[in-house]
């Protein structure tokens, strides 16, 4: 009986331990299984970017994706309208303002300086009233020849002689003294017109007669040509002007020049530290390139204007002197006034300028230039904002508050690489232990 029982109560508490190990096994393949199923679920997610990305932000990340093509090639398109409008405002809507800084410049007897733009406001506007709106545009004609004369005869130069018009950081030490020396000669022949072109931007309209087209031409060949004496009057000969003009011409070009070349690099390292952290595929700009050359030539221009400022109201003194020109009076912007000067040369002008005028006087219309640049930047702002809501209207592209919110730009170029995908694998390899945990 004894045998019996025993058997019994081993029979029992085998089965007890086969139940036991079939709940352990039947614990373990569950375990294994939600394990597969979280696996395969957070890998559907990271596929669909639905872990971290809101509805809003996948929809903009796909239109994104959709039209980089397109909206790259668009860009490059508007390029050139970011280049067309830089230089229509450098060439035709900064010339009013060219106007003002030049008269204030001449007028040696002038009671207000104009050193702040506010003091200008009401002689335009009594300009304005008296002589119409076109007041302040002439000699835009004449100057717009002279520029490009200036353009024509560097490349007759360059042709004739083989030296470059144009340098780069390539450029050899050789070279480039062949190109400052092509600059010398071309600011040197083209002074006496651009001579000629200043009595016609700062002549008054109602005291003078409007000069024809071409009367740039004639009246700067008839001053080149009269090398050694003067035309009539207090007029300085040509040898005079064109040496100070040639030394002041090249050396802000140069400046320009140096000036111009680090701030571009300046603006483009800081666009490539950007790029760094996204694929150039996606970040590559052609639209941001141009707007750093853009404002490297703006950055550059203000500063030369501003530095060789005094050596420019010198100059225009020179050029102006002996051609009975009556400007507008700019202190009240009624009247108007002849120039009556009798300097004997650069440095004769420096020291009577400075002991009749004091050194303020080598900054007369600084405020003309102060409203220059202002609208020259408000309207580059402008073009860019424009071009902007162009781009996202034509290409569908999200705004650049949505690009930059959600950095789709780094999320389309490297979405393997990503916060996102840094804390789905994350949640990957949690799920992963916790089953090699239940297994053990």
């Amino acid at each position: 009986m004894s045998g019996i029982n025993s058997y019994s109560t081993f029979v029992a508490k085998r089965g007890q331990l086969e139940d036991q190990m079939q709940r352990k096994k039947q614990s373990i393949v569950d375990n294994i299984n939600a394990d597969q199923d979280a696996t395969t679920k957070i890998r559907y997610i990271n596929s669909e970017l639905e872990l971290t990305l809101p509805l809003k932000k996948q929809k903009d990340l796909d239109k994104y994706m959709n039209n980089q093509e397109d909206d790259t090639s668009l860009r490059k398109f508007l390029v050139f309208g970011v280049q067309w409008i830089s230089l229509v405002t450098e060439n035709l809507l900064s010339h009013p303002f060219i106007v003002l800084r030049r008269q204030c410049q001449v007028y040696n007897a002038s009671k207000r300086f104009h050193l702040h733009p506010f003091t200008l406001l009401p002689s335009i506007v009594h300009l304005h009233r008296r002589q119409g709106l076109t007041t302040l545009w002439k000699g835009l004609g004449s100057c717009l020849l002279v520029r490009g004369l200036s353009l024509a005869v560097d490349d007759a130069i360059s042709k004739l002689t083989s030296w470059p018009k144009d340098v780069n950081s390539q450029t050899t030490l050789k070279r480039f003294g062949q190109h400052v020396l092509l600059k010398c000669i071309s600011v040197g022949l083209v002074v006496p017109f651009h001579a000629a072109s200043l009595v016609e931007t700062v002549q008054s309209d109602i005291a003078s007669e409007k000069p024809g087209l071409f009367d740039v031409f004639r009246e700067g060949s008839l001053r080149l040509f009269f090398w050694s004496y003067p035309q009539r009057g207090r007029m300085l000969p040509a040898w005079a002007l064109i040496g100070p003009s040639a030394s002041l011409g090249v050396t802000k070009y140069l400046f320009n020049l140096v000036i111009r070349g680090v701030a571009s690099r300046i603006m483009l390292r800081r666009q490539s530290l950007v790029q760094e952290n996204c694929d150039s595929t996606f970040c590559a700009d052609p639209l941001e390139q141009q707007n750093s050359e853009i404002y490297g030539n703006l950055i550059a221009t203000l500063t030369t204007e501003l530095i060789f400022f005094p050596f420019e109201t010198i100059l225009h003194r020179l050029q102006l002197q002996g051609t009975r020109t009556i400007i507008d009076n700019l202190d009240n912007g009624y009247a108007v006034v002849p120039i009556l000067t009798n300097y004997q040369g650069a440095v004769d002008c420096y020291r009577t300028t400075i002991i009749s005028e004091g050194f303020a006087g080598l900054y007369k219309g600084f405020g003309a230039m102060i409203l220059q640049f202002s609208v020259h930047i408000a309207v580059i702002k402008m073009a860019q904002w424009i071009v902007t809501k162009i781009t996202e209207v034509i290409s569908n592209r999200p705004p650049p508050c949505i690009v930059q919110y959600y950095n789709l730009e780094c999320v389309a170029g490297k979405s393997s690489s990503t916060t996102i995908s840094s804390s789905i694998s994350s949640t990957e390899l949690d799920v992963h232990s916790v089953g090699q945990n239940s297994l053990k």
